[in-house]
């Protein structure tokens, strides 16, 4: 069986990467469970596996944040994230909804009628403009 790992060049130096040597606490580690599981006998050796895969869960967790924080350490940054302006939504959907709004205000309730649907659009788009103001 061949290591993965060993096959794939890293992203910075396109050279074969070696797999991690496991280290001087994990052999010990395995060591003294295996010697546990001779003195205490077979029926201990679901407790003295789970106890190891744990320890080594956190070792592995560990080297993968390592791994991760140095690779991000050597990525140039990415191009700025432009963010989506909604204030031409919030236009769009003001004068959509004013044609609309407009008949219907005119057919009601004439000059008034119109005064308020337009007073009523004004208003969502000065409040729209305020919070976004104070976002800033």
């Amino acid at each position: 069986m061949t290591d993965i790992t060993s096959q794939q060049p890293p992203p910075a130096t396109g050279h074969p990467v070696p797999p991690p040597p496991t280290a001087p606490s994990t052999r010990e580690d395995l060591r003294a469970v295996m010697a546990a599981r001779r003195d205490l006998g077979p029926e201990y050796e679901d407790a003295l596996v789970d106890s190891f895969l744990d320890k080594l869960d956190v070792e592995i967790a560990a080297r993968i944040r390592n791994e991760v924080a140095a690779q991000l350490r050597h990525q140039p940054p990415g191009p700025p994230v432009k963010q989506k302006d909604s204030a031409v939504g919030v236009a769009m959907g003001s004068l959509a909804l004013g044609i609309p709004l407009t008949g219907i205000a005119v057919a009601n309730a004439g000059g008034p009628g119109l005064l308020l649907a337009w007073g009523g659009i004004i208003a969502v788009n000065f409040a729209y403009a305020v919070s976004r103001r104070s976002q800033r």
